[in-house]
């Protein structure tokens, strides 16, 4: 991959539908989803699709799914099937796992084959809506497994449009994704790059607190259109935090093109812009130059 040549890296983008048509969540949960971004009726894309999609914006996207199926009982998209069709696209797609921690012992072998055998780069976790704590001890022999193979582990933070509006939220608890659950992980494993994902509402200034605190803690901003981030995080973005914050979008359910028309008219500094777009998620995924 140049990253010379690209505009963008997108480090927030989800597989929803496999190959086979299976989807990434159940039909009760795409539909809340989809009804809390305002995307209803959206066509999932296959991976190839999406890869067309970035490709013709000259960007880069992290691509995966999220395993939950201890939690919803939902059967995750492979992440062999993720990881081989990100193969297809090295320029443009970078492939990331999810592993449920309840999987225990079968999840760190699989970490550890996915990264040496599929090129996988990274992990993600969505403490909600896989029921548990990020400092569980449970997830721990996890962690130090993704430390020791050198990528990073995305997590969601704040509120998830998974489950909104249905009773009783579907049984998803918000409550898991605080982020200051993960400054005993980053306190925990020193050398592991953790990204909190999305602006942390209801608990921004915690996941500002954390990533200010610990060196290897970043924030991506997925999930959220820029016009709707709050104050204090466009400026620590500006300053404090110029160098560990990272452009996501959440593709499909927000589109790269959306979430760059709102942010090309945040206030953000000149200097700062290509940071956040390209330069930190490309110096953090140890992605090179042609």
């Amino acid at each position: 991959m140049n990253t010379d040549e690209l505009v963008a890296i997108d480090v927030h983008t989800h597989a929803e539908v496999s190959a086979d048509g299976h989807p990434s969540l159940s039909p009760e949960l795409m539909a809340a989803s989809e009804k809390h971004f305002g995307s209803k009726g959206h066509r999932q894309p296959t991976i190839d699709e999406l890869a067309a999609h970035y490709r013709e914006r000259n960007m880069a996207a992290v691509v995966f799914t999220v395993d939950a199926e201890h939690a919803t009982g939902h059967p995750p998209i492979r992440n062999e099937e993720v990881a081989e069709a990100c193969a297809r696209y090295p320029d443009t797609l970078i492939p990331f796992a999810s592993l449920d921690p309840w999987r225990g012992r079968a999840a760190v072998g699989a970490a550890r084959r996915l990264v040496a055998e599929h090129g996988v780069r990274g992990f993600k976790f969505h403490p909600c809506l896989q029921g548990y704590y990020p400092n569980d001890r449970m997830a721990y022999p996890l962690y130090e497994a993704i430390e020791e193979l050198g990528v990073p582990a995305l997590f969601h933070t704040g509120q998830t449009g998974i489950g909104a509006g249905v009773p009783g939220g579907a049984g998803i608890r918000l409550k898991y994704a605080n982020p200051m659950f993960l400054d005993d992980v980053a306190v925990d494993f020193p050398e592991l790059r953790i990204i909190l994902a999305h602006p942390s509402f209801p608990w921004q200034d915690e996941a500002l607190a954390v990533a200010t605190h610990k060196p290897y803690v970043y924030i991506d901003l997925s999930g959220w259109a820029p016009k709707y981030f709050p104050p204090q995080l466009v400026r620590y973005a500006n300053s404090l935090l110029k160098h560990k914050v990272l452009f996501g979008s959440d593709y499909p359910l927000i589109t790269p093109d959306r979430w760059l028309a709102d942010f090309d008219k945040l206030d953000i500094k000149p200097e700062v812009r290509p940071l956040i777009l390209k330069d930190n998620a490309a110096a953090l995924l140890g992605l090179g130059h042609a």
